[in-house]
């Protein structure tokens, strides 16, 4: 604990993660007298009412072509994952399949973040006519931020999980998973998608 006013700041060096704080401290910094889990605050919950999402139902969007949807996965260039085998990627795509942006991350939400950070800086949200597409699974985390960036369109190579799937149907986005060689099973709002 600090006792008082202090100043803090970045580092010199600018290092990441790291705030220097300048004065005495009333207690040790190294002892912890908390509970803590590597739990996300979803798990164990077990109905949508548990996680409300504060986003409006997903607008008409776009209407996206089946091959094209297909084909998402393919074109998320991934270098680092490419290099080092642990990246999971989230690409950002117009209703023609166009890759607008792509974000690589160790975690997947931030992978996301990444994206609808950068969507947000370049004035592109809310994501009404885009879609997004993530390299690994699909989690409730994932439908959340989709909704509230406006995203109508949402698709994984991975599986998603009952409460994602439950989300996606109650906002209205269209929800896609195992969109591997040139197949895809569709979960919510199949409407969108051109056959």
């Amino acid at each position: 604990m600090i006792d008082g006013p202090r100043a803090a700041g970045l580092t010199e060096d600018l290092a990441v993660n790291t705030i220097e704080v300048a004065g005495p401290l009333t207690s040790d910094p190294g002892a912890r007298r908390f509970y803590t889990t590597s739990s996300c605050g979803v798990c164990g919950k077990g109905a949508l009412e548990e996680v409300a999402v504060h986003a409006e139902p997903a607008v008409p969007g776009p209407e996206i072509d089946r091959s094209r949807l297909a084909g998402l996965p393919d074109h998320l260039r991934q270098p680092t994952f490419e290099r080092t085998g642990g990246l999971h990627a989230t690409g950002l795509f117009d209703a023609s399949g166009e890759l607008l942006l792509v974000r690589e991350d160790v975690g997947r939400h931030n992978a996301m973040d990444k994206v609808v950070g950068r969507a947000l800086l370049d004035g592109m949200l809310p994501l009404r006519d885009r879609l997004m597409c993530v390299s690994g699974r699909l989690s409730f985390e994932l439908v959340q931020k989709a909704a509230v960036a406006g995203c109508p369109a949402l698709v994984a190579v991975g599986a998603p999980s009952s409460l994602a799937v439950s989300l996606a149907q109650d906002r209205g986005i269209t929800l896609c998973g195992f969109v591997r060689n040139g197949r895809f099973n569709v979960y919510s709002e199949p409407w969108r998608i051109d056959s």
